[in-house]
């Protein structure tokens, strides 16, 4: 190979390019006719889809996702976001989204992934690397982002992905991508918004650990003030920081989080509606199919067999 020729290989732009199309072709090889495949190594889900999708609500962990092929819009409280394969959507706290692709089709399936970060990995690199954080951001407050995604992330994805197939490898080497991973959003325009969330003492941390404590205790009464106390916060500062970081209010949050919990039982564990809204702490089965309805479009038997047969 010439210089001239190996310069050119090595333009940034060119390799952005190769990561892309190895990224969409990596997926679709791997997901096959799926629309879904959870793969081996941890956190880490693959998506196809051939056909725009209505939209969805569910809870998404604090998590990375890419798109290969394809565009896809989410929607949190009253703020959208929109991204292709030119960016990367990042959220850095469990928030409920409602989400749709909106550009897919046979000859060009909509093809992504989503990686959940591992908060104790992102804890230990922001401790062993204080220096090397990005701390200046416009914007850290609300928990979920859009941003470019550049050739070395697109880089470490495709390695992460070409361990999918080899559960022997992955077991040693996903990791270690995986904090290479994290490293590299903690270097970049995010850096500031993860490290607002994973460092403590940041009300982005005391808000995080609230969540925490409230995903496990979601389908009790609870009173605002007692949310507060526990992240350490007056009343009126709590509802602030929450509300900026999630775009609701905390009982919004805690509705959203019981409807969407509800409808995770009615469709994997064949539960039915009065039965899934006691188990999520609703005593009023109507005020449940209401709301219900307010959320997903449609009562819940209806909603569900729909799902199911869009699945199908």
């Amino acid at each position: 190979m010439s210089d001239t020729d190996k310069s050119e290989s090595y333009r940034p732009e060119l390799a952005w390019d190769r990561g892309a199309k190895g990224l969409a072709s990596r997926i679709e090889m791997l997901t096959g006719d799926a629309n879904r495949l959870d793969t081996d190594i941890q956190g880490l889900c693959l998506h196809r889809w051939p056909h725009p999708t209505d939209p969805t609500s569910y809870m998404l962990a604090p998590s990375i996702c890419l798109i290969g092929l394809g565009r896809k819009q989410v929607v949190v409280g009253e703020d959208t976001f929109l991204y292709d394969a030119s960016q990367f959507l990042i959220t850095s706290i469990d928030l409920p989204v409602v989400s749709k692709i909106i550009e897919a089709s046979k000859e060009k399936p909509y093809l992504g992934l989503t990686m959940e970060m591992d908060f104790q990995m992102l804890s230990q690199l922001i401790m062993d690397n204080p220096a090397h954080i990005a701390r200046e951001q416009t914007d850290k407050s609300l928990g979920i982002a859009v941003n470019n995604v550049d050739a070395p992330l697109l880089d470490a994805f495709n390695r992460l992905l070409d361990l999918v197939d080899e559960p022997e490898d992955s077991a040693v080497l996903a990791p270690l991508i995986q904090r290479e991973i994290l490293y590299r959003l903690l270097k970049g325009d995010q850096g500031a918004r993860l490290l607002n969330m994973a460092a403590s003492g940041q009300n982005g941390y005391r808000i995080s650990k609230t969540i925490e404590w409230l995903k496990k205790h979601y389908r009790e009464s609870i009173k605002v003030e007692e949310m507060a106390g526990r992240a350490g916060l007056s009343v009126s500062a709590f509802h602030h920081h929450f509300r900026a970081m999630t775009a609701m209010t905390p009982l919004q949050y805690q509705k959203r989080m019981r409807l969407s919990e509800a409808r995770r039982l009615m469709l994997t564990e064949h539960v039915d509606a009065s039965r899934a809204a006691f188990q999520v702490g609703y005593e009023s089965p109507s005020q449940f199919s209401r709301e219900y309805s307010r959320m997903f479009g449609a009562p819940p038997m209806q909603d569900i067999r729909n799902l199911v047969q869009q699945s199908a």
